[in-house]
């Protein structure tokens, strides 16, 4: 509870020199006020002429930035005042003062103080004296205010600079992987035209441009899927992760074999539905899971575990491969970001799985959270509302 102020004791405060018969002057001349919490008592830019003195409870002071952030620039209390530039001049607010609490005020608007200048010159003296002060004051506030928005400034520089540098990263990745593709998938196809290939290496040419022309088509594909989720949300439908997480295992485990890895799906009997579009989800998880294959050692294992947690499905992704460092913990699911080595380990890509993830988890207003340790692996769960019944 904030202590009750007497105007007595305000006045010299706003008016320093002014006389005790003028301080009794100017509180017959004021009212006093009672406010909610909540009520605006100055509006930022608007035509007033009144001088506020809390004698009671606290306001907000606070400022509109680039016509978007309203930023609270200080509180004040009980034997504090603000307004006085509006008694001698006829200027649109500077900021915007609200109650915070329940507030009591003495209030003096520009007729009652024009009558007590009238008779008192060491008023004037007083408030010409407290104008400057304040003035200078504010003028210190508009200096740091400055300070601030030009720091805010170069930080928003350097995060576009960052953006623009990932963004150029991106576009010379993406041209290396449609390039490489494409020029094999070219070179056979020419060698076909031209009867060059036959035999056993006429199969084994038409298998080579059909992979090529595969990875081609999956890039693509990867880069449109991600700009239709952000222009289109797909209508949600009942969706069974057991079998989700199946199809992704049987899709996914002749690659595992591959690379000499170790895929296992533990699945969770009764595990309730979600409301969603299963396709997404699919491609969401296999972004998960050819990412642990692409990044675990030979001979290295691969987990897809579903369970239930509370209001929450949940789907585990473990991998015991290269894992991730801390100050890139924060970027692997930006649109730009690409790992492209790790030791004398090359990896194949452009980045834009686990992007895709993202987007399809938060289009479901689900959650995506990895833990991970360089040289010890990582684990993506993804965690969703069950539906319920």
């Amino acid at each position: 509870m904030t202590t009750r102020r007497a105007p007595s004791r305000i006045i010299p405060r706003a008016f320093p020199g002014i006389k005790p018969d003028e301080i009794e002057e100017l509180i017959a001349n004021s009212r006093v006020r009672s406010y909610a919490p909540g009520s605006i008592l100055c509006r930022e830019d608007a035509i007033e002429d009144r001088f506020y003195m809390i004698l009671e409870g606290e306001v907000e002071v606070s400022k509109n930035i680039n016509n978007n952030e309203e930023r609270l620039l200080k509180t004040l209390g009980p034997g504090d005042f603000f307004g006085e530039m509006a008694l001698i001049h006829n200027a649109p607010r500077a900021a915007t003062v609200s109650a915070k609490t329940s507030l009591t005020t003495l209030e003096l608007d520009k007729a009652a103080f024009d009558r007590v200048l009238h008779n008192s010159s060491s008023i004037a003296m007083a408030m010409v004296s407290e104008i400057s002060n304040r003035l200078r004051a504010n003028d210190q506030m508009a200096v740091d205010d400055l300070r601030m928005r030009a720091s805010e400034l170069a930080d928003a520089y350097q995060k576009l600079a960052e953006q623009d540098l990932a963004r150029r990263e991106f576009l010379t990745n993406i041209g290396h992987e449609l390039r490489t593709p494409l020029m094999i998938a070219t070179g056979y196809l020419q060698m076909l035209q031209r009867g060059i290939i036959s035999g056993d290496q006429l199969a084994a040419g038409i298998d080579t441009v059909a992979r090529n022309v595969q990875q081609i088509a999956a890039l693509v594909n990867d880069i449109l899927f991600l700009q239709e989720m952000e222009l289109v949300l797909p209508e949600f439908q009942v969706v069974d992760m057991n079998e989700i997480a199946r199809q992704v295992f049987a899709r996914y485990d002749p690659k595992a074999k591959e690379r000499n890895v170790n895929l296992r799906l533990v699945p969770s009997p009764g595990l309730p539905p979600v409301s969603g579009d299963s396709k997404s989800l699919e491609r969401a998880l296999m972004a998960l899971v050819d990412n642990a294959i692409k990044f675990s050692p030979k001979g290295g294992d691969v987990l897809i575990r579903l369970y239930e947690e509370n209001e929450h499905v949940r789907i585990a992704v473990e991998d015991h491969g290269i894992g991730i460092t801390k100050e890139n913990l924060p970027r692997i699911f930006d649109r730009f970001y690409h790992l492209e080595r790790s030791g004398d380990d090359l990896f194949g890509g452009i980045g834009l799985g686990l992007a895709i993830t993202r987007q399809v988890i938060q289009q479901h207003q689900g959650n995506i959270d990895v833990e991970s340790e360089p040289g010890k692996g990582s684990t993506f769960t993804l965690t969703l509302k069950k539906l319920r019944s």
